[in-house]
């Protein structure tokens, strides 16, 4: 087994895997999918500490889990920004951002009406883990399509510098680990 971090995040301890994003840098994979016990549990975690809101967004793929927990423990709705335009959509509004786990551009597409469904609306964006910033800022961006407000930014880790963000509220804080 190659080199992890522990990372203790909402009461529940996971080890983490040691990933190459290049030959000076490795990060500590945090993936939500199938861990029920640690969804529900950052879920809860998270819940006590957004403000009040009325509907969740987050990005294609990784804080489904999050934002679905969120929305059933919270009894609030969720929208999804998607990775593509999909067949369903009747008028798709796209942007771009980088992420530091996705290599190139990553497009984030939203339906019109999901937009809709943000007017008026106190937005709470949340994601697993906010590193860069790339994916808040083009989540954000998709939100000022609409009539709707961020009241808050939330994840369950802060990868590296995004720890010492003050606009973002977050569990716990992951290191990057340089070689």
């Amino acid at each position: 087994m190659g080199k992890t971090y522990t990372l203790t995040v909402a009461g529940v301890t996971r080890e983490l895997p040691l990933c190459p994003v290049n030959e000076n840098l490795d990060i500590a994979a945090f993936v939500m999918f199938g861990d029920v016990e640690i969804t529900i549990a950052c879920a809860k975690a998270l819940l006590e500490k957004c403000p009040d809101f009325d509907i969740l967004i987050t990005a294609e793929s990784k804080g489904i889990p999050l934002a679905y927990e969120m929305s059933r423990q919270s009894g609030k709705p969720y929208v999804l920004a998607r990775k593509s335009a999909k067949l369903y959509m009747k008028d798709p509004l796209m942007v771009e951002d980088r992420s530091i786990t996705t290599q190139g551009v990553q497009k984030l597409v939203i339906d019109r009406e999901d937009l809709g469904k943000m007017d008026g609306k106190r937005v709470l964006i949340v994601d697993d883990v906010i590193s860069t910033g790339g994916s808040l800022h083009a989540i954000e961006t998709l939100v000022s399509h609409s009539n709707g407000t961020v009241v808050g930014r939330a994840a369950v880790l802060a990868e590296g510098d995004a720890s010492k963000r003050t606009d973002i509220l977050f569990l716990e804080a992951l290191p990057l680990f340089f070689k």
